[in-house]
């Protein structure tokens, strides 16, 4: 049954709303996704690992649930936030409303919220902690729960692990002009699949993989993937990545494994005040001053000023300057990052450096 819930947030605030998914109550880490379509891809994504996610666009569920389009695997947030969701949605593949769909993946959500007037508060504050409860008030228990919430091992909680890659490791493309291995930290599934579209063969590596594990596959290129969670946590991977780049391998490092592979090089990464979710992320390419609207789903960002001799930005984010992407040349050998979802032209300039770096193959021309 919907009922009166609260979203109380670190700081005091609080925001009336209704009751809706799964009945119980969550602490998270509160952030809003400013996408206006792809509900689904935001519910389904592992970069909202630990948090709950606002949606900044006022009606949501209008087009209603469609699993065949984001899998079935879990749903990894904490709770879902919107104005006002539909509950007679229209569409001629929909299999159920967000309200079940929320109730299946044990998600709880909120609507009938000030969404415009929260989102105000987390641009002027900052990404803060916020629980859902019953009550307007909290004890003094609960208090201390929403305040000492962290996101921690989220890479290992929502990636592939070593073990289980070895069952089912390689996917094959019909005509297969080179192997890529994808390190997984929580996206590279779908890395995968847009490598299989590009006619690779594709094999997924675990997060706990070493250097040498990935060699071992003998690839032609190795991408790093995206994932959750503070990117510095991840020391073992870091020093594995590490490893990887001092390998005449090109690389191409995607949102987390961006992160990664400059904290590989000596750069640091910072916290952004509310990061950046959604859709429609403007990203301008350095030199040409191209802009390109991107995905992206992340809350840290590689420092400019702590970028080591050698790494040249080559994309920066339109709205507030931070990084976008880096080319660096390790040893002579390409290897390049973007915080955002690649584009195509992403994808085409890492199969050109493969193939220009590996001589075993014919170039690569995309189609």
């Amino acid at each position: 049954m919907l009922s009166d819930a609260y979203l109380i947030l670190e700081n005091g605030a609080v925001f009336k709303g209704r009751s809706f998914g799964y009945d119980a109550e969550a602490i998270g880490e509160l952030v809003f996704t400013t996408g206006m379509t792809g509900y689904l891809e935001t519910l389904a994504d592992p970069l909202y690992f630990g948090q709950i996610v606002l949606q900044t666009f006022p009606l949501i569920g209008n087009y209603g649930v469609i699993p065949s389009d984001f899998g079935s695997g879990p749903a990894h947030l904490k709770a879902y936030i919107v104005r006002d969701w539909c509950k007679e949605p229209s569409n001629f593949r929909s299999e159920g409303n967000l309200d079940s769909f929320l109730r299946e993946k044990m998600i709880p959500g909120l609507y009938g919220v000030d969404t415009r007037a929260l989102t105000h508060v987390i641009r002027e504050n900052g990404v803060m902690n916020a629980m859902i409860s019953k009550s307007r008030e909290l004890s003094d228990e609960g208090r201390d729960r929403l305040r000492a919430y962290r996101i921690t091992g989220a890479v290992s909680q929502c990636a592939t692990h070593n073990a289980q890659c070895r069952i089912n490791s390689a996917f094959r493309a019909t005509k297969s002009a080179f192997k890529v291995v994808v390190w997984d930290f929580g996206d590279g599934y779908r890395m995968v699949r847009r490598l299989q579209a590009l006619g690779c063969e594709a094999v997924i590596a675990g997060h706990d993989t070493t250097a040498d594990d990935v060699m071992a596959y003998d690839p032609d290129g190795v991408l790093l993937s995206g994932g959750p969670g503070d990117p510095s946590e991840n020391t073992s991977i870091i020093g594995e990545i590490k490893k990887m780049s001092n390998t005449d391998i090109p690389i191409l490092a995607v949102g987390l494994g961006h992160q990664m592979l400059a904290l590989a090089h000596g750069a640091e990464t910072v916290k952004l005040l509310f990061g950046h979710h959604g859709s429609n992320q403007p990203v301008s390419e350095c030199g040409t001053k191209r802009v390109f609207v991107t995905k992206q789903n992340h809350g840290y960002a590689v420092s400019t000023d702590s970028l080591p001799d050698g790494a040249v930005i080559s994309y920066v984010n339109s709205g507030d300057g931070t990084c976008e992407g880096i080319e660096y040349a390790d040893n002579g050998v390409p290897a390049f990052s973007v915080q955002f979802d690649p584009t195509d032209e992403v994808f085409d300039k890492f199969l050109t450096q493969i193939s220009v770096h590996n001589e075993r193959t014919e170039p690569y021309a995309a189609e």
